[in-house]
């Protein structure tokens, strides 16, 4: 199957992303899928050399399920010279490939934006000194109260698991210096305004920062000291949601696992968790949803999703990258997109 371009006005584009990277074959695998189903127009923004490339030599390594960059909508840009195959150079294309396609979505009020993965480093060798594409969108968008979001919905039993990060790319030591009962606010908001599109009444879990939500003090004062009560204060701001917590990081996730693979009508099933740093949250869910998560961007003008993984450089070129997370991706925002209750408008 090949998705070509359809009369029908809804747009997914997407971003190439590293093209030394893996984006460029997951994105031909995904846009083969049977899964991705519906009138959908596919607009990618990357350079039409470097895909027909990819294209060519996967069929050589004898693959057949892909989609062939001939028969799709192209935004072709040529950032850095063909010959020039140097980390900077990738990381040059992939910056200027998201924010095109970063300004396409944002002129075009029925669409979405889908990024392939990016390399940091290579951003950073570029010149373009971002921790990660979520900084850039609310950069560029204007938008100071941003959620970096997983959603994943299970296979099994259709639930949807949700887990948003108070704080994202910074480096662990930084986390307790950052967190307050402002920055906390901010994200319960987002997390409630994301959930109530799904579910009128949530249930919100937060994770305590320190090793048991710190026993009372005995492994870290911050539960204590000021978290309990900032999520007294949330909820009794919002008392339609039924909040609990700060639960120990280490139990918080036990009822997702359970809820994800369970069909019982008696499993416990929450709606979201704010887990107060990255690996925090990735680390479970990733466990629990393998190949099945996707990065959201809530809070955006637009509806942003990526797969959960990165570059890949070890195995890219070989054929072997999964595109699941991938098609998850553009699964999750024709969703959110098409769901006129989560369609946020321009």
């Amino acid at each position: 199957m090949n998705i070509k371009k359809t009369n029908n006005n809804f747009k997914i584009v997407i971003s190439v992303g590293d093209e030394s990277g893996i984006g460029p074959e997951i994105i031909l695998k995904a846009l083969y899928s049977d899964e991705l189903k519906g009138n959908v127009d596919f607009t990618l923004v990357g350079s039409k050399k470097n895909l027909l490339s990819t294209y060519k030599h996967l069929k050589d390594l004898g693959l057949k399920k892909l989609a062939n960059p001939n028969f799709l909508q192209i935004y072709d840009l040529e950032i850095s010279p063909s010959d020039d195959k140097s980390k900077s150079s990738y990381g040059d294309s992939s910056f200027y490939y998201l924010t095109k396609a970063i300004e396409i979505v944002r002129q075009d009020s029925n669409s979405a934006l889908v990024t392939g993965p990016i390399c940091k480093k290579s951003w950073s060798l570029a010149g373009h000194y971002f921790s990660g594409q979520t900084e850039v969108l609310a950069k560029l968008c204007g938008t100071k109260n941003v959620g970096m979001l997983f959603t994943a919905k299970s296979p099994i039993t259709g639930w949807r698991f949700n887990t948003l990060l108070a704080t994202t790319h910074i480096p662990l030591c930084e986390v307790p210096k950052r967190l307050n009962s402002k920055l906390i606010h901010s994200k319960l908001d987002l997390l409630k305004e994301f959930c109530i599109k799904y579910n009128k009444k949530p249930i919100l879990k937060v994770a305590g920062l320190n090793p048991h939500a710190g026993e009372e003090g005995i492994l870290g004062n911050e539960e204590k000291d000021w978290l309990i009560d900032s999520l007294i204060a949330w909820n009794e701001k919002n008392r339609d949601i039924k909040l609990l917590g700060p639960i120990p990081p280490d139990s918080c996730w036990n009822s997702s696992a359970k809820a994800w693979r369970q069909k019982d009508k008696d499993t416990e099933k929450h709606d979201g968790i704010l887990a107060m740093y990255h690996d925090q949250g990735l680390i479970p869910i990733k466990v629990i949803a393998l190949n099945y998560s996707v990065n959201t961007t809530i809070g955006l003008p637009f509806v942003r999703t990526s797969p959960d993984h990165g570059t890949g450089f070890d195995i890219a070129g070989k054929g072997i990258a999964q595109s699941q997370s991938m098609v998850e991706a553009i699964k999750t925002a024709i969703e959110m997109t098409n769901n006129s209750r989560l369609l946020n408008t321009h």
